[in-house]
């Protein structure tokens, strides 16, 4: 029986060789992902009903405090979402089916696929197990990617992945879980996998906390009145004198709110935020 730990190499080996593993039912397998992508498209464009933006799900969790008042109070400072992120979402969740699908192929076993999960009255639902491992499956920039590749995620996470996972592995029962991840820019595949029993790994102390606890608190944080304070401090730009945003709150869709004077600088390494400036950059500003 195939385990988690040679899923990439499976996957490449089957692109490699178009051969499938020698139990699976070919034309199954893409019956089953030309359906999951239909399913994909009617709840993109014929829902059931509206989604409700504000509330609390076990994915969103692991976000920074601030952040998440702001979700659930619904504050109107958020910026709205463009055209071209809703595309991104749309390709994620294709990337998704596409490699379970080739997971499938190459011989591993998917099981509880968009399972309902529940830790402390807030529901989620996991990617899938693959090979009985609690696992989401991430389509990722090259940036983005480093981190699971390197298994820094947990020390770098503005996202809140880690604790997402492990609400899903909690209401599992389950210690172990795990990223299947893509880079978006050229294909390549990792996957980490992080264990809460093992208590000597460097990265135990950076993922030990009780995710109940952090539900109960996130809970509370909500329903207070007081805005929790900001999630980082900005930090030196170089040598300009300016100051900027931390890469993590550059994704943030409240930054404004934070900063009402942000402005922002369109380098050739992409959007810079800058809270506070005092040399004038010379490059176009994004209004």
């Amino acid at each position: 029986m195939k385990t988690v730990n040679t899923v990439v190499d499976d996957i490449y080996e089957l692109m490699t060789t178009k051969a499938a593993g020698e139990s699976v039912d070919v034309e199954a397998e893409i019956d089953k992902f030309g359906e999951a992508v239909k399913q994909l498209m009617r709840t993109e464009f014929m829902p059931d009903a509206p989604r409700d933006g504000r509330k609390l799900r076990l994915s969103n969790i692991g976000r920074d405090d601030r952040y998440l008042w702001h979700h659930y109070n619904d504050t109107g400072s958020g910026e709205e979402i463009q055209g071209h992120t809703y595309v991104k979402f749309m390709y994620g969740h294709l990337i998704e089916e596409m490699l379970l699908f080739l997971c499938r192929m190459s011989g591993h076993t998917i099981t509880d696929e968009q399972k309902v999960c529940e830790v402390e009255g807030i529901t989620g639902h996991m990617d899938c197990k693959i090979d009985g491992v609690v696992t989401d499956i991430k389509s990722a920039s090259p940036y983005g990617f480093k981190k699971f590749k390197n298994a820094t995620l947990a020390y770098d996470d503005p996202f809140g992945y880690v604790d997402q996972i492990k609400a899903y592995a909690h209401s599992e029962g389950e210690t172990k879980f795990g990223w299947l991840a893509m880079d978006k820019s050229n294909g390549h595949l990792t996957y980490l996998q992080y264990d809460l029993e093992d208590t000597e790994a460097p990265v135990y102390k950076a993922i030990k906390g009780d995710i109940a606890e952090r539900i109960r608190h996130v809970k509370k944080l909500v329903e207070a009145e007081e805005l929790p304070p900001v999630c980082a401090e900005p930090l030196e730009d170089g040598k300009s004198g300016n100051m900027r945003l931390p890469t993590n709150c550059s994704y943030c869709q409240y930054k404004h709110s934070c900063y009402p004077e942000l402005r922002t600088f369109l380098y050739s390494t992409g959007p810079r935020f800058l809270t506070e400036v005092v040399n004038e950059p010379k490059v176009q500003e994004i209004t």
